[in-house]
């Protein structure tokens, strides 16, 4: 009866994976399209949509404590220098690659082949961070989430939330149902939703951490992450040829150098903070820790400030 409870939660969390990728293709995840948007059009959409879905993360882990149906949390770790410092180097790269990890597996899904090149390039970042960094192993939080210590009542406001939101969609009629679930703010909050799900079915679960955790040589569950991995890229596919963007282009040096440059400087920062910017925003920053909005933050920074830069430079140039 386990092996097959087992083997349910493992199709379920790898639809979630699925829907994960196919939502992130339609959604207004990528960080470095948001910082953009703050920085040449002064909007901030594409930002609260991300608060949106890590908001939904935290509701969720707030009714599953209340429903006794909580996962272990993952830890968190103490605010210092190289949380700063990983998250400058987090933004640098993914301006560098031109998409954070978010907007990088979004781009694959649309025909960018050459953005397969940045996860390989994450890997080589947590492989390789060692050698130019000394460190040592971060030290864990033994406290627990200020989320999870929150009152009961609480998870019944947020339960009210959903509702509204539900009923929302819902007014809007079932013709224009689809369209508005699909939106980029909403499929944003499909984002959120579906990491949750795969967190109570299979354990916090981001895919830079899986590349992570294979550089340091971690190999538990890896065959079940690696596949969650594949099901994310799979969807992304699926819904960048569902909404017509699945265009093959041509492959370049350029590019492929980007990828992987970029790829490389977000490895590092991910190790130095630690975490990549979807582990913060859906498991770091939902559950309130200091050390996860500081670099986010400092990630936003770092790319508003290379935009502002790239902008400056070319109008000089003009």
């Amino acid at each position: 009866m386990s092996i097959m409870f087992a083997s349910l939660a493992f199709v379920a969390a790898a639809a979630c994976a699925a829907l994960m990728g196919f939502a992130i293709q339609r959604g207004a995840t990528c960080t470095v399209a948001a910082v953009d948007e703050v920085v040449a059009r002064r909007g901030c959409r594409r930002l609260l949509a991300l608060a949106e879905a890590s908001l939904w993360v935290a509701g969720g882990l707030l009714l599953a404590r209340t429903l006794e149906v909580l996962p272990q949390m993952p830890a968190g770790y103490p605010l210092g220098a190289w949380t700063v410092t990983g998250g400058a180097l987090l933004g640098f790269g993914a301006y560098v690659n031109r998409a954070c990890v978010f907007g990088a597996i979004a781009r694959f899904g649309s025909g960018e082949w050459a953005y397969l090149l940045t996860p390989v390039g994450f890997y080589l970042g947590c492989v390789s961070v060692g050698h130019l960094f000394v460190l040592a192993a971060p030290p864990k939080l033994a406290d627990g989430s200020p989320v999870l210590l929150a009152p009961a009542w609480l998870a019944l406001a947020f339960a009210v939330f959903i509702g509204w939101r539900v009923w929302r969609l819902w007014a809007a009629g079932p013709a224009s149902l689809s369209a508005r679930v699909w939106a980029p703010h909403s499929a944003t909050t499909v984002i959120g939703i579906t990491f949750l799900l795969m967190l109570l079915l299979a354990g916090a679960w981001a895919y830079t951490d899986v590349l992570a955790e294979l550089a340091r040589g971690m190999t538990t569950d890896v065959a079940v992450r690696g596949a969650l991995l594949l099901a994310l890229l799979a969807g992304a596919t699926y819904g960048g040829w569902t909404a017509g963007r699945l265009r093959s282009t041509r492959i370049t040096t350029a590019q492929c150098l980007r990828c992987l440059i970029g790829g490389v400087l977000m490895g590092w920062g991910s190790v130095l903070i630690p975490g990549g910017n979807d582990g913060l925003i859906l498991v770091g920053m939902p559950l309130l820790r200091p050390y996860a909005w500081v670099a986010f933050a400092s990630m936003c920074v770092t790319i508003a400030a290379a935009q502002l830069l790239q902008r400056r430079s070319a109008v000089a140039a003009a």
